[in-house]
């Protein structure tokens, strides 16, 4: 294609003017490093939002049944059937959950407790993340305790040395007013056995107890809170939510693992979007510069204008020349920095030698920057140079199109 030889020659051509030069790499370097930021940024929004997503996914299963309205339901044999005749669910498990006023020596805290039968481990992968002690709920005629690591910690429980076992107190069911206060209330206590530590909106709520604790401490033999849900495969958890929520009625809600946090994932999505649109408005100033280097460009080159004109070329080839000069230099810049994000990219994967600080002592769940890698990044940051890069070219060159004589 004429136009695309002339804009390519013209890129890396010397100009009598210096700073032409200058703002034309200018102009290549800052596509360049704006390219880098958004696949790193984002590569990093992706690790992170990985991260959040594993951890939430831990604790959450990929299907949960609960009341549409109020706490808890009772349970039928029905819904067993039902939950067991649906194809590619793998297991499933029934939980009771009650808020709670806990007691362990001198310190008090309020927290929740959640029954689970012996399937919950099956359910979700909570067993990997029990950091002290060990995963255990029920034995022969003990009941035992896997307690969040902040409601843990302040308290100072000491599951792997300490019996002391924990007071555990709820409203009793049916009671509004009574003689004595603490005939309101139900206190039983349990061992802790374990402490497990999530994300801290798991560490600083939950108690795991075994169904049968929970159902004999809320007067609830019953009653249940959700049936929560392992599936076969995640890409058949709608299928299986609209089967499940069609045999279940409008009395029940069903929801994907999704939807059960539905906030938290509209919140990440939105910082995700606002973050991408920072660094594409950084962009569009940067792109200022190639307005700033073709028109300068076009001044310069007047005289060649003339001669393409004068040798049959009309306005649309001048203008396609300069068209492509501007998006050559804009994609060529892009492409480098593309590169070099994915690099950078790949080293931390590889290396994790960008660290999120905090020391030896530190609490996060990871001491470096997670970061994967998106094929769909890459053409979104290519899409964004190629607009930002078509709108800024079109100008200079459409005035370069029109007419060589305002040039000379």
């Amino acid at each position: 294609m004429l136009a695309a030889r002339i804009a390519f020659r013209y890129l890396f051509s010397k100009k009598s003017t210096n700073a032409i030069n200058i703002i034309s790499w200018v102009s290549m370097l800052g596509m360049g490093f704006g390219a880098m930021a958004l696949i790193c940024v984002l590569s990093v929004f992706n690790g992170f939002e990985g991260l959040v997503l594993s951890l939430y996914n831990s604790f959450y299963p990929d299907i949960e049944i609960s009341a549409a309205s109020g706490k808890t339901f009772t349970e039928q044999p029905e819904h067993i059937k039902i939950i067991t005749a649906t194809p590619g669910i793998v297991v499933y498990c029934k939980t009771l959950e009650e808020n709670a006023y806990l007691e362990y020596g001198d310190e008090k805290q309020l927290g929740t407790i959640k029954g689970v039968d012996a399937q919950y481990v099956h359910v979700t992968s909570i067993e990997q993340y029990v950091r002290f002690g060990e995963y255990l709920l029920e034995e022969d005629s003990m009941q035992y305790a896997v307690i969040g690591a902040n409601i843990s910690f302040p308290m100072n429980i000491d599951v792997e040395r300490g019996m002391e076992p924990l007071s555990v107190t709820v409203p009793r069911r049916g009671v509004k007013t009574a003689f004595m206060p603490e005939d309101m209330f139900n206190t039983m206590h349990i061992i802790p056995a374990g402490v497990f530590s999530i994300q801290q909106e798991f560490d600083s709520k939950y108690v795991l107890t075994s169904l049968n604790f929970a159902r004999a401490l809320t007067d609830n033999e019953n009653e249940l809170s959700a049936y929560e849900i392992k599936v076969d495969d995640p890409a058949n958890i709608e299928r299986i939510k609209k089967q499940l929520q069609t045999a279940f009625g409008n009395e029940f809600k069903v929801l994907g693992r999704y939807e059960q946090k539905a906030e938290m994932y509209r919140v990440m999505l939105i910082e995700r979007w606002v973050t991408t649109a920072i660094l594409a408005f950084i962009i569009l100033i940067i792109s200022f510069n190639i307005v700033g280097s073709l028109t300068m460009l076009v001044i310069e080159k007047s005289k060649d204008i003339s001669i393409i004109k004068a040798l049959g070329g009309n306005g649309s080839l001048v203008q396609k020349v300069y068209l492509l000069n501007g998006l050559f230099a804009a994609l060529i810049g892009a492409g480098a920095g593309m590169l070099v994000g994915y690099h950078i990219c790949f080293l931390q994967i590889q290396f994790h030698f960008i660290g999120l600080g905090g020391g030896s002592g530190s609490t996060f769940v990871i001491d470096y920057y997670p970061v994967e890698l998106h094929v769909s990044d890459f053409f979104l940051t290519f899409g964004i140079i190629l607009f930002i890069s078509l709108g800024a070219a079109y100008f200079p060159s459409r005035k370069a199109g029109l007419s060589e004589m305002q040039f000379k």
